[in-house]
């Protein structure tokens, strides 16, 4: 439009500053109320949620960074409340200082065996029960966040054991919805990879595991299934054709069980390249992980 070159009056300037001041106060307000509100999205203008940070701990990803697809925290803290999972360390550091102690022999239903072992170890020294502990302290955290009551069978706080038959009865008498003995196999160098040790039909003296095959099965596929996604390792191959399910009926923690378990050879703490990610703990948490998610998914059905 043309500029207009009339003399502004009086009334006509009280006006212009009436509107400005009208204006100013307006984008105050503009201003005020976006404080502390979320910013819109330049796309479509809808309000855009600041993230939210998980846990610490969690697999994948620095401290307090959720990995793509993890549960809300208050989805993982009631998904297993009132379930009750009894978590096994296999081994005991001290085991090495009480050889007469743990061979003394114990019944596991079928015949008579050891009390317990000191484990298997790395080339370098690090021991299987340093590497279930601090897998099993890993993996009690993951499932408490979820809810879950979590029972160990021992936390470094004997000198030894327990027994195989003892820490059995520890699952039994928690009436434990899942239990899973941690550990890490003693193969020959070449044999890389995880299984899952299920338990065999088994009925002979005090073992009778008919009621618990089916749901250990479950159990140990759905552990192998999420294991193998957490850590990015395969099954092992050395046993059980690429499934990573292995059935034995020689095992006195899963002959004596009269709920459902399972045990869980994480990997081959003799072969270099296995030992290499049994000894980080980035590579840890992610083993507690996969069974913590395996464990959820058996529980949730």
């Amino acid at each position: 439009m043309p500029y207009d070159h009339r003399k502004i009056t009086r009334r006509t300037l009280s006006r212009t500053r009436s509107l400005a001041l009208v204006l100013a106060a307006t984008g105050c307000c503009a201003v005020l109320a976006g404080c502390g509100a979320s910013q819109a999205s330049p796309s479509d203008g809808k309000p855009t949620e600041s993230p939210k940070a998980s846990p610490s701990g969690t697999a994948g990803g620095a401290p307090g960074e959720a990995p793509s697809g993890a549960p809300s925290t208050r989805e993982t803290a009631l998904s297993l409340a009132g379930r009750t999972v009894v978590l096994d360390p296999g081994h005991n550091s001290g085991n090495f200082r009480h050889s007469q102690e743990i061979n003394q022999k114990v019944n596991i239903g079928t015949t008579r065996k050891e009390c317990d072992t000191t484990g298997t170890s790395t080339n370098a020294g690090y021991t299987e029960a340093s590497f279930t502990l601090d897998v099993t302290h890993r993996l009690r955290d993951l499932l408490t966040a979820r809810g879950a009551k979590v029972v160990l069978t021992h936390d470094a706080d004997r000198p030894w054991g327990p027994c195989i038959d003892e820490r059995a009865k520890i699952g039994n008498a928690a009436r434990a919805d899942a239990v899973v003995s941690v550990h890490a196999d003693g193969s020959a160098a070449g044999n890389r990879g995880f299984h899952v040790i299920l338990p065999a039909r088994v009925r002979e003296g005090s073992a009778d595991t008919a009621k618990i095959v089916g749901p250990s099965r479950e159990l140990g596929e759905r552990i192998a299934d999420r294991f193998a996604r957490a850590t990015g390792t395969a099954p092992a191959n050395y046993l059980g054709s690429g499934t990573g399910l292995d059935v034995r009926d020689d095992l006195g923690g899963l002959n004596l069980s009269t709920v459902p378990k399972v045990f869980v050879e994480c990997g081959n703490m003799r072969d270099p390249k296995d030992a290499e990610l049994l000894t980080s703990a980035a590579w840890r948490q992610k083993a507690a992980q996969g069974i913590a998610d395996g464990i959820a998914t058996y529980l949730e059905g």
